[in-house]
């Protein structure tokens, strides 16, 4: 397992966790509106290749999948609340990637960094799946966390560098609607 970079602006006693949803923008951007987030970093985790980069990920040329690492105080946020945010930001029934983006670099995933991580990550899907919410069997994937390579400047606060371009990026993928007909906002 890599050791995890913290960011200078980070407190080394913060709390990681990793997840892959899709399109990392409209992951981070999930994850940064919650209290006790100090920052979610937008990048590529779960391959095993030495690097990542967008052209070799997005191409489908690694086996990476994009990803957040989000930073957090866990005396502010809990990982349940990380793990139900997450939910709640992707279709965990999609085999295939995430909305408009297909392909295994698309598709989700909690990538559990402790045991503690695991049992809840575990616990807030069986929850997910109990609820009834979906008509299709939930597919996304609980794995140990291996690495993390952090995107490009480019890709890091999209949502806020580029507002309206990340606007009609997550309506026209379908991920804006989709969530609107599943949670109703």
């Amino acid at each position: 397992m890599d050791e995890i970079k913290f960011p200078d602006h980070i407190p080394k006693d913060a709390a990681v966790g990793t997840f892959a949803g899709g399109c990392f923008w409209c992951i981070e951007s999930a994850f940064e509106g919650l209290e006790g987030v100090y920052d979610g970093i937008s990048g590529y985790s779960g391959g095993d290749e030495d690097d990542a980069s967008y052209m070799l990920v997005a191409r489908g040329m690694t086996d990476h999948r994009e990803a957040v690492q989000v930073f957090y105080d866990p005396t502010q946020v809990s990982y349940e609340d990380l793990c139900n945010t997450f939910w709640q930001y992707i279709d965990p029934t999609d085999p295939n990637g995430q909305f408009a983006d297909r392909g295994h670099q698309y598709t989700t995933a909690i990538f559990y960094h402790n045991e503690d991580q695991r049992k809840i990550a575990k616990q807030t899907k069986q929850e997910l799946i109990d609820s009834g919410k979906f008509n299709k069997p939930i597919v996304t994937e609980i794995i140990p966390y291996e690495n993390f390579f952090k995107g490009e400047q480019r890709h890091q606060n999209f949502h806020q560098q580029e507002p309206s371009y990340y606007e009609r990026y997550k309506e026209g993928s379908g991920r804006g609607p989709f969530l609107r007909d599943t949670w109703g906002e």
